[in-house]
């Protein structure tokens, strides 16, 4: 199988770019992450001990352990804890650091019973939670419990395919998902990099850089679309095929937020690497991205459905966002991409604060609605997410401030 990796000679131009204009002041952005706050202020008594449900119900989040199978925070709980550390970086408010620290420790516990870590996603939970608490507080033993949930996402490294395998113990031949990697681990891998940051073992980074060097070479297709999965055969390390399993699920469908993990998650890896590949990947990720947002500016939740009246997903969005202001950083001045980028981060976040925040539903407890965990399934479906929660408060943070991602 040939590679399929995004070819700049087929990247798409971004049309109707006049269309990504803003008209919010710093004011009103600033008015929008005032509101979140005030909605972490009231959930905290419910969600210090206890973590939100990965999707809410009838736009109200359940109080779950950190690690649940069933609620879906075996790989969510880490975006709360997120949100909790953001407040506390933007206000210094002691309670806030009061419950970051409580919610470490459930991290801590929680690594120390290996409970639900046998999966990728060890940087979604341990990064926001952990790296967040030791970059903001200086707290040495989440530093060493981040450092020890990066040495254990490390193991699942396939040497010859050159990936961090999804889900199953390494030894099990007969497991389904032998030798799969998808592409939401885009956003997990930024975790061994910053291991390497603090070690100086470049054994962490080198495999994170293996890895999202076969997601631009292997989920992102000529045209900057991109797979959700994709199979490497481990003991060859020959290509088998790629997937798509929570979008349409058609050769044509792309899964919006799959699209949105792989923005972001390659231009956050350009930030450690500096490989001009992952910015170019990144470049034609983001057009296809672009070209097929519906009037709102808020994309469907596979980007196959352009239609104004199809099923949103806000949390795609924020995802989006930040990872087109990362991009756009990265960018030279003169680049005529880099304002492009910003212009669209900015008028897509302008929308989900005007259309989408919860700010007129004072019964919910969730921060964006219009939300989708997984449409194919019938779960959250038109609910808040955690996640879009916690992206569209980063994202906010980045237009306010100089801020140093907790990825």
């Amino acid at each position: 199988m040939n590679s399929m990796s995004a070819d700049p000679k087929l990247r798409e131009v971004v049309k109707d770019q006049e269309r990504f204009r803003s008209t919010f002041s710093p004011a009103e952005f600033k008015a929008s992450i005032d509101f979140v706050v005030k909605r972490i202020d009231g959930n905290l008594e419910l969600f210090t001990h206890k973590f939100p449900s990965a999707s809410s119900v009838n736009l109200i989040y359940e109080p779950v352990e950190n690690a649940s199978a069933v609620h879906a925070s075996d790989w969510t709980s880490g975006f709360w804890t997120g949100m909790i550390w953001l407040a506390y970086e933007l206000t210094g408010d002691p309670k806030y650091r009061h419950a970051g620290d409580i919610q470490v420790e459930s991290f801590m516990q929680r690594f120390d019973d290996r409970a639900i870590l046998n999966h990728h996603d060890i940087g979604f939970l341990y990064s926001p939670s952990c790296v967040a608490s030791y970059e903001l507080t200086g707290n040495e033993t989440a530093k060493q419990t981040a450092l020890d949930a990066a040495k254990l996402l490390a193991m699942r490294f396939r040497e010859k395919a050159g990936i961090i395998q999804v889900r199953g113990h390494l030894d099990d031949t007969t497991h389904h998902e032998r030798g799969v990697f998808i592409i939401d681990c885009s956003m997990n891998v930024p975790l061994l990099q910053w291991a390497t940051q603090l070690t100086g073992d470049s054994t962490y980074s080198d495999k994170a850089h293996r890895h999202i060097k076969n997601v631009a070479k292997y989920m992102v297709r000529p045209d900057g679309s991109t797979h959700q999965h994709f199979h490497i055969d481990v003991d060859t390390g020959e290509p088998v095929k790629g997937w798509t399993g929570q979008g349409y699920g058609t050769d044509e469908a792309c899964w919006s937020r799959g699209q949105a993990w792989a923005l972001y998650g390659l231009a956050m890896s350009y930030s450690y690497t500096r490989d001009q590949e992952l910015i170019e990947s990144a470049k034609s990720v983001a057009n296809y991205f672009l070209n097929r947002l519906p009037e709102d500016l808020v994309c469907n939740w596979d980007l196959i459905f352009l239609e104004n009246d199809g099923q949103r997903d806000s949390s795609a969005a924020a995802i989006a966002v930040c990872g087109l202001l990362e991009l756009a950083k990265h960018l030279p001045v003169l680049d005529a991409d880099r304002p492009l980028y910003e212009r669209a981060a900015l008028a897509i976040l302008e929308s989900l604060a005007v259309h989408y925040a919860t700010n007129n539903l004072p019964e919910s407890n969730g921060i964006l609605q219009h939300a989708v965990y997984a449409f194919k399934y019938g779960r959250g479906v038109d609910e808040c997410c955690i996640w879009g929660d916690y992206f569209y408060m980063e994202a906010l943070v980045r237009v306010l401030k100089d801020w140093k991602p907790y990825w």
